[in-house]
């Protein structure tokens, strides 16, 4: 559980990807209004197929600590393997515990993530 809970810890004190993204193609903001949790997405298509991803946001811990974990997974992906990502991903970085407990928070920048991907294969 400890080794879970510092890697938490070291995505929320030095998120990776984390940044507005100015020529982004989609942005999409995704929150939990019970808690405050925000997340903002931002993705940009490379010429190669792939996407750039970045987010910025303000929440708990967790919620900020997985929107990094995310972002730095999908980042460099195709759309199509991002949204193969799933919340079984998320445990194997977090551990089932906390996925379990703060399932809201843990998996709000996967979810705004996958609506975002899904918003730009529309546009």
């Amino acid at each position: 559980m400890q080794e879970f809970l510092d890697y938490i810890l070291d995505h929320y004190q030095r998120p990776r990807r984390r940044g507005r993204m100015e020529e982004a193609d989609v942005v999409l903001k995704g929150g939990n209004p019970g808690c405050g949790d925000v997340v903002v997405i931002y993705l940009r298509r490379n010429s190669d197929g792939t996407l750039s991803v970045s987010f910025t946001g303000e929440g708990c811990a967790v919620s900020q600590a997985c929107a990094s974990i995310v972002c730095e997974e999908a980042d460099g992906k195709t759309p199509e393997e991002i949204m193969d990502l799933n919340h079984t991903f998320l445990e194997e970085r977090i551990g089932p515990d906390i996925l379990r407990s703060r399932l809201r928070c843990a998996t709000l920048a996967l979810d705004t993530l996958k609506a975002a991907v899904s918003n730009l294969k529309t546009s």
